[in-house]
């Protein structure tokens, strides 16, 4: 099997101006192994508000009680999976829409008591995953994740879990080739707002340290930072750009990479 590609599709990056899923069929296409794991927490938060739920974000990530477990369950499982893999094959690629519950692909326990129902990582199993690049798909990963380990009782079978750590995780798993971040931004910027092309994972961690990064940003840095003994190379991009998948495979793409030492 070749090595893979690993892509975190943000949900702030798909939409009716969006390449990214052509770009995918069209390096399946040329013989690439890619996996897709996706994001989409602010259709999350839509669907959460017509139910009257409120939601809050703790250093960029989602504090996950009951209501807010099964929403992120049905919408990110459902809708939003079944909507990246019905247009890759629309555009005709093969994809299976799957989730980190499916073939116990991803298995974790609650991190702590302040983020509700959200897991730590505990286990990937690469199986499915495996079976499915082998067969010509491209699996597309909802980031849910099995409660495998310190089940209290009463407490759900499955837990949320943040995207961007998923593909960290199964990009560390396979070994792959590469890790690409999609987002709604051009990279990470320094205290001017200059564009930083490259970063060691020293510098990454004192720009989270100093505050230079928060939000959002905050969980894509350390997901680079945990795949990054396992992969060649970890890129955050401006998915918004015309076929900014594409260029940034032929390597004229523009974005940050993060690298070791």
């Amino acid at each position: 099997m070749n090595r893979v590609i690993v892509i975190k599709l943000g949900g702030a990056t798909l939409g009716s101006h969006d390449t990214a899923i052509e770009d995918a069929v069209r390096l399946q296409q040329q013989g690439n192994s890619l996996i897709i794991v996706h994001g989409g927490a602010k259709v999350v938060t839509e669907w959460l508000s017509r139910q009257g739920i409120p939601t809050r974000f703790v250093r960029g990530e989602r504090v996950t009680d009951a209501a807010a477990l099964e929403m992120v369950a049905a919408v990110l499982g459902g809708l939003v999976n079944k909507e990246i893999v019905a247009a890759i094959n629309g555009r005709g690629g093969q994809a299976v829409g799957i989730t980190g519950i499916d073939g116990n692909l991803i298995q974790g326990k609650i991190r702590d008591e302040e983020m509700g129902y959200v897991a730590r990582i505990v286990k990937v199993n690469t199986a499915l995953l495996e079976t499915l690049l082998q067969s010509g798909y491209i699996p597309v990963v909802a980031p849910l994740s099995m409660h495998s380990f310190d089940r209290p009782d009463g407490a759900p079978l499955m837990l949320n879990v943040n995207g961007d750590t998923v593909a960290a995780e199964i990009a560390a798993a396979t070994k792959a080739e590469r890790l690409i971040f999609l987002t709604d931004v051009a990279g990470i910027w320094d205290q001017s707002g200059k564009l930083i092309p490259e970063l060691l994972s020293s510098e990454a961690e004192a720009l989270i340290a100093s505050g230079t990064v928060s939000g959002g940003m905050i969980p894509k840095i350390k997901a680079c930072l945990g795949a990054l003994p396992y992969t060649s190379v970890t890129r955050i991009i401006d998915g918004r750009q015309p076929h900014a998948l594409l260029r940034e495979i032929e390597g004229t793409g523009v974005g940050t990479t993060i690298k070791g030492i």
